[in-house]
């Protein structure tokens, strides 16, 4: 029984590693959690053992090494032929008419949201998918924003630099305040508000949003209010630059594409102020407590039986702390690792290495992003392509797509879940590895490669590296644990 358990651990962890380097190369994605009963079945244990131990390896593995492999895996780009592109001014103000048609499916469309195009691109579409694709191939957002092209507009009707001169500035001393109440906002929206989905009722949620942030970008100036101010032009920043695909202008206005080690982009950035730090760890948490507040764990803990589960409404006030409790748990686990490594380390001050060192939990935002919506993505793409053939209820079958049957018996089978429990395994060890080796070489900041630099490398990131292995194995028990 033993030689078998060990050969299925091997296994496990050899899956982790080569599935991983699989994803590298362009493929299908999948996320989130798979059908609880199938999972039950598996060897799930093994999957956790195999998962952190890979982490904990590639740690290993990369203190060992001579620094100046990490640093060569960082350095170079490969650039790709410069291609003429379209305005961005233009590509935003299609963008803003694809939004307001489906804000208007909103208010006219079907009253059910699984026949009404608006939340599947919303919560499926823009929230998910768009997400991942931005730490695949870069800041797609800032030519899709709804707000670039309008302002565009603007200014050329009324000949005033409207939103490119700010009426009043920013005050520094917010930081990224105003992105992290947004954003706070939106998730207590996604998971705490009794209809997130009905489509009227979402519609109105993102008429307000845009309006709010139009608003502001005409007071504080446009480019000073998607920096620090509109969440999710900050959060697609920060994830497209772990992007293994980046871009920028030509003098002559093309776009120019390179190749590059994933996180790359990342070296070019500052060190993130505290509400910088806070903003990254918020994106984290909120993922994490959507999946942790379904679990029996959570549910009992607030005195709810989960075999009775009695709807949003009576766990509105658990549930709007408990966003705040994940975020705060997050925080702590996250400044305390860096604390104690500095304290093992004997490195001064604390701040300055947290503030670089927080970019290496982006990865794991992207990967907790794939592999929590994994049905979620598989399902409602399915009713987005039914609804789109008629987003106003009128009849239509623009798409031809309007009597497609929606269907989820992949979530049914042994081998559908265990092939989505594979790949969930795989992307949460992938986004884990990745930051480890990518906070490996954020924190190479010493001239030579003696022994003492070594050592003291090596102490500095060992709490984070434990940090690491543990978020690794809750990610995969997250998806793994009986839940609602």
């Amino acid at each position: 029984m033993m030689g078998q358990a060990r050969n299925v651990l091997i296994k496990t962890a050899a899956r982790c590693l080569i599935v991983p380097l699989a994803c590298l190369l362009p493929a299908s994605a999948f996320a989130h959690g798979a059908e609880g009963g199938i999972v039950l079945l598996l060897p799930t244990g093994y999957y956790l053992a195999g998962a952190a131990f890979v982490v904990a390896i590639t740690f290993l593995l990369f203190s060992g090494m001579p620094e100046g492999f990490t640093r060569w895996l960082y350095r170079g780009i490969t650039r790709l032929p410069a291609v003429a592109v379209p305005s961005g001014a233009w590509i935003s103000l299609a963008s803003f008419l694809i939004m307001t048609v489906m804000v208007l499916a909103g208010f006219f469309g079907s009253r059910d949201p699984l026949l009404n195009p608006l939340p599947a691109v919303i919560w499926t579409l823009w929230w998910v998918c768009l997400t991942i694709a931005h730490g695949l191939f870069g800041d797609f957002w800032r030519v899709l924003n709804p707000w670039s092209g309008p302002l565009y507009l603007m200014r050329r009707v009324t000949k005033r630099p409207v939103g490119e001169r700010a009426l009043l500035p920013l005050p520094a001393v917010l930081g990224y305040a105003p992105a992290l109440v947004q954003f706070y906002a939106f998730a207590w929206f996604e998971l705490v508000d009794l209809s997130p989905s009905d489509p009227a009722r979402l519609a109105t949620a993102v008429c307000l949003y845009w309006c709010f942030n139009l608003a502001a970008m005409l007071v504080f100036g446009e480019k000073p209010w998607r920096q620090r101010g509109e969440p999710f032009s900050l959060a697609f920043f920060f994830i497209s630059r772990l992007a293994p695909i980046g871009f920028f202008r030509t003098r002559e206005r093309k776009l120019c594409l390179f190749l590059c080690w994933p996180g790359k982009q990342l070296f070019d950035l500052p060190p993130l102020s505290l509400s910088g730090m806070a903003f990254i760890l918020l994106t984290l948490s909120t993922v994490t407590f959507d999946g942790f507040s379904r679990t029996f764990v959570w549910l009992s803990a607030i005195g709810v039986n989960p075999l009775e589960f009695p709807g949003r409404s009576a766990v509105m006030v658990s549930s709007s702390l408990g966003i705040l409790l994940a975020f705060a748990a997050l925080s702590i686990l996250f400044f305390g690792s860096v604390f104690l490594g500095c304290r093992l380390s004997g490195t001064r001050p604390m701040m300055p290495v947290a503030g670089r060192l927080i970019y290496s939990i982006i990865p794991i935002s992207v990967a907790f992003q794939l592999s929590h919506y994994l049905t979620l993505v598989l399902v409602e793409m399915q009713n987005l392509m039914v609804a789109l053939s008629d987003p106003f209820a009128r009849g239509w079958d623009l798409l031809g797509t309007a009597d497609h049957h929606v269907t989820t018996s992949f979530l049914f089978t042994f081998e559908g879940v265990q092939a989505i429990f594979d790949t969930q395994t795989a992307a949460i060890a992938l986004g884990h590895v990745v930051a480890v080796i990518l906070a490996h070489a954020l924190m190479l900041d010493s001239p030579g490669e003696t022994a003492r630099a070594k050592r003291r490398m090596f102490w500095l990131e060992l709490p984070f590296a434990g940090l690491m292995v543990f978020y690794t194995a809750f990610g995969l028990w997250l998806l793994s644990t009986p839940r609602i």
